[in-house]
């Protein structure tokens, strides 16, 4: 079986409000879910339950054939789930290079040491870090490698979201969490930064990817298949076509007459 992902139950309590409640999802490898509701549905409550920052209370998570169920952030990245975040987690004071290492720690197990008495290892080792960081950068915008040492906070908003999409992806995930990557952006930028998501699952297409988005555009163009969250419960999954047209989805989001 080709499953990557496999959600059992999952469920989250903070006190009586229930915020995930017995949650199934299931993904392939290689496929792009899209990941939709209304405002507080619990979309970004599963993915911090998936990456070990909230505790289940109820439920287990199987990834890549591996019981991951209770693991540690540390441990869920060492497996290969790497994410974003709808709130920039940039810092912003240090350069776009730094940013990108910070998600690239799991390479960098150097210890002082090393760095101070074998020096000319430690420069060919930063060389390779950063030829990877220009590459990486590139694919997502021609101009980017040039900024490599900018300050994070000195690039527009797209450029950001970029750099933290770049950051998810040079630990070399086998899942990608993309939570809201468009929220402050205008719609030609949001329309830009799919195209670069498009650019990244055509160069690597064993990548899989499940995508918070409010604009039904970019989930139509860029998801395989949609689920929808209402009040912590799958209420709908399938085809994009098929999910709109669901009237539990319409009243999700419309309300009832």
């Amino acid at each position: 079986m080709n499953v990557l992902l496999d959600c059992r139950g999952l469920t989250v309590r903070f006190g009586g409000l229930t915020a995930l409640n017995g949650l199934d999802l299931t993904l392939k490898h290689g496929e792009t879910l899209g990941l939709i509701g209304p405002n507080g549905s619990g979309k970004t409550t599963f993915f911090n339950a998936l990456t070990g920052l909230y505790r289940l209370v109820a439920g287990r998570v199987r990834f890549g054939g591996r019981e991951m169920t209770g693991a540690s952030p540390q441990d869920l990245y060492d497996a290969g789930i790497a994410r974003t975040f709808q709130r920039s987690r940039l810092c912003l004071t240090l350069s776009v290079f730094d940013n990108l290492m910070i998600g690239n720690h799991r390479r960098l197990s150097r210890g002082l040491a090393f760095n101070l008495l074998r020096r000319r290892a430690f420069e060919q080792e930063l060389r390779e870090h950063q030829a990877r960081s220009r590459m990486l950068l590139e694919t997502f915008h021609p101009s980017l490698p040039d900024r490599l040492y900018d300050p994070a906070g000195e690039l527009g908003m797209i450029d950001r979201r970029r750099v933290e999409v770049c950051r998810a992806l040079i630990g070399e995930p086998r899942l990608l969490l993309l939570d809201e990557p468009s929220a402050g952006m205008t719609h030609e930028e949001t329309h830009e930064l799919m195209e670069d998501i498009l650019a990244t699952r055509a160069r690597q297409p064993g990548l899989s990817i499940i995508l918070i988005e409010h604009e039904m555009g970019v989930i139509e163009r860029v998801s395989d298949r949609c689920a929808v969250l209402n009040f912590g419960e799958k209420i709908c999954e399938g085809s994009y076509a098929s999910v709109v047209a669901d009237a539990r989805v319409q009243e999700a989001y419309l309300g009832s007459e």
